[in-house]
C-alpha cells in the first residue's frame, strides 16, 4: 500500500497512455465509450475549475508580491518577466523553423479533416458552466490582487490565501489523482479514431527539442549573468548541477529552494539577496515551463492544421508570465494555470487541453529543473546590480 502511494505522477501517466492505447486498439466500442463518458464529465469539471484556478493562483500571488513591494522586488520581477518572454520567443523561433520539417511534411495530410470528428461521443454529458469567463476571471484576479496589496486590511487577504488552499487541495486531491484515468480515456478515444500513432510519432521529437532548448536557455541565462557579474558562466552552471538534479527528482520548485539557496551561495550571491530572490523566483520565474508550454501548444496546433501568428504567440507567452504566478507550488500547476490562456488566446478544445496536460506533465521535471536554474542566474544578476548600487551610494 505504501509502495503504491510512492508511485510518481509521471509513471502513472505513462502507464495511462499505454493502457489507453491498448484499450482503444483491442477493446470494443462500448468499453471505449465508457471511458469517453468519464473524460467528458471530468473535462467539464476541469472547465468549471479553470476560472477558479486563475483566481486562486493570481489573486494570492499578486497580493503576496505586493506585500513585499520595493525596488528589489521590482527589479527581480522585471528580470524574471523579461526572461519568461525571451524563453517563449526562443521556443517560437525554434518551433517555427524546426517543427514543420517533421510535423507538416511527414504527419499532416493536405486535405486532412478535423481529427475530433472521428472521436467517439460519450453516452451522456453533464454540463458544468463556469461561474465566469476566463477573461473575466483574469481581470477580476488582477483587480482583486492589486487591491489587496494596496489596502492595509487583512480580511480579503486571508480569504484569498484560504481560497488558494481550497484550489490547491482540489487540484492535489481530485484533479491529479483522476488525471491518469482522464489521460487514459483521451488516448483510448484517439487510438480508436486512428489518431494516436500520428501524435506519438511527433511528440517524442518535440520532447527532445524541448530538452535541448532548456539546456540552451540555461546557458544563455548564465552567460548574461556572467557578463554582468564578471563571473565564469560555466563555473556557475557547474555549481547549479545539484539544484538541477534535485528539481528533476522532486518535480517541485518549492521543494528545491533549500538546495537552490546553497547553489546560489556557491555562486557568490550575498545572503540577503539569495534569501529574497531564490524563493521569490521559485513562484514567478518559469522560463523552462514557458518553453515547454509554447512548444507543445505550437505542435498541437500544427497537428490540427491550426494556423498561428507571432503576435498571437507573443500574447500567449505574455499572459503565461502572469497567470503562472504562484503556480509552481501545485503539482502540474504551470499547465493548470495555463489552461485558461490556451482556451482564450489559442482557442484550444477539450481534447487539445487534455493532450497538453499529458504532454506537459510527462516532462514537468525537466521544465522545473530549467526554471530553478534560471532563478539562480537571476539571483547573480540582481546581486550584481544591488552591490553596484551599494558601492555608488557609499561613494
Amino acid at each position: 500500500m505504501d509502495k503504491t502511494k510512492k508511485i510518481g505522477l509521471i509513471p502513472k501517466l505513462i502507464a495511462a497512455i499505454i493502457l489507453g492505447i491498448l484499450i482503444g486498439k483491442f477493446m470494443p466500442e462500448v468499453v471505449v465509450r465508457v471511458f469517453v463518458t468519464f473524460s467528458s464529465i471530468f473535462g467539464n469539471f476541469l472547465g468549471f475549475l479553470i476560472p477558479l484556478i486563475i483566481l486562486g493562483f493570481i489573486v494570492s500571488g499578486i497580493a503576496d508580491l505586493g506585500s513585499n513591494a520595493g525596488k528589489l522586488l521590482g527589479i527581480t520581477a522585471g528580470i524574471a518577466y523579461v526572461s519568461t518572454l525571451i524563453a517563449g520567443l526562443f521556443a517560437y523561433i525554434v518551433g517555427v523553423n524546426i517543427f514543420p520539417s517533421f510535423i507538416k511534411a511527414t504527419n499532416m495530410i493536405s486535405d486532412a479533416v478535423n481529427p475530433e470528428e472521428h472521436l467517439l461521443k460519450p453516452f451522456f454529458t453533464i454540463e458544468m458552466d463556469p461561474i465566469m469567463t476566463v477573461m473575466s476571471a483574469l481581470v477580476f484576479a488582477f483587480l482583486l490582487g492589486l487591491g489587496i496589496a494596496a489596502v492595509k486590511g487583512d480580511g480579503l487577504r486571508k480569504i484569498a490565501f484560504e481560497f488558494q488552499q481550497i484550489v490547491d487541495k482540489t487540484i492535489s486531491n481530485v484533479i491529479i489523482p483522476l488525471l491518469p484515468i482522464y489521460i487514459l480515456s483521451i488516448f483510448a478515444n484517439m487510438t480508436y479514431a486512428g489518431e494516436v500513432g500520428r501524435i506519438i510519432s511527433v511528440f517524442w521529437k518535440v520532447f527532445l527539442i524541448v530538452i535541448a532548448m532548456h539546456f540552451l536557455i540555461i546557458l544563455i541565462q548564465f552567460s548574461i549573468a556572467g557578463a554582468i557579474s564578471k563571473k565564469n558562466a560555466f563555473s556557475m552552471i557547474k555549481n547549479q548541477v545539484p539544484g538541477y538534479l534535485t528539481a528533476i527528482g522532486t518535480q517541485s520548485s518549492a521543494a528545491t529552494i533549500p538546495v537552490n539557496l546553497k547553489c546560489a551561495e556557491n555562486n557568490g550571491v550575498s545572503k540577503e539577496i539569495r534569501e529574497f530572490v531564490v524563493p521569490l523566483c521559485a513562484t514567478i520565474h518559469l522560463s523552462g515551463s514557458t518553453i515547454t508550454l509554447t512548444s507543445c501548444a505550437m505542435a498541437v496546433m500544427m497537428l490540427n492544421s491550426v494556423s498561428f501568428t507571432l503576435p498571437q504567440m507573443l500574447g500567449f507567452v505574455a499572459m503565461l508570465g502572469v497567470t503562472m504566478v504562484a503556480a509552481p507550488g501545485v503539482p502540474g500547476g504551470a499547465v493548470m494555470a495555463a489552461l485558461g490562456v490556451l482556451q482564450t488566446n489559442l482557442h484550444f478544445t477539450e481534447a487539445q487541453l487534455a493532450l497538453m496536460i499529458a504532454l506537459y506533465i510527462t516532462q514537468d521535471s525537466f521544465g522545473t529543473a530549467c526554471n530553478i536554474s534560471g532563478d539562480n542566474a537571476i539571483a547573480v544578476i540582481v546581486d550584481s546590480i544591488y552591490n553596484k548600487k551599494k558601492k555608488l551610494s557609499r561613494s
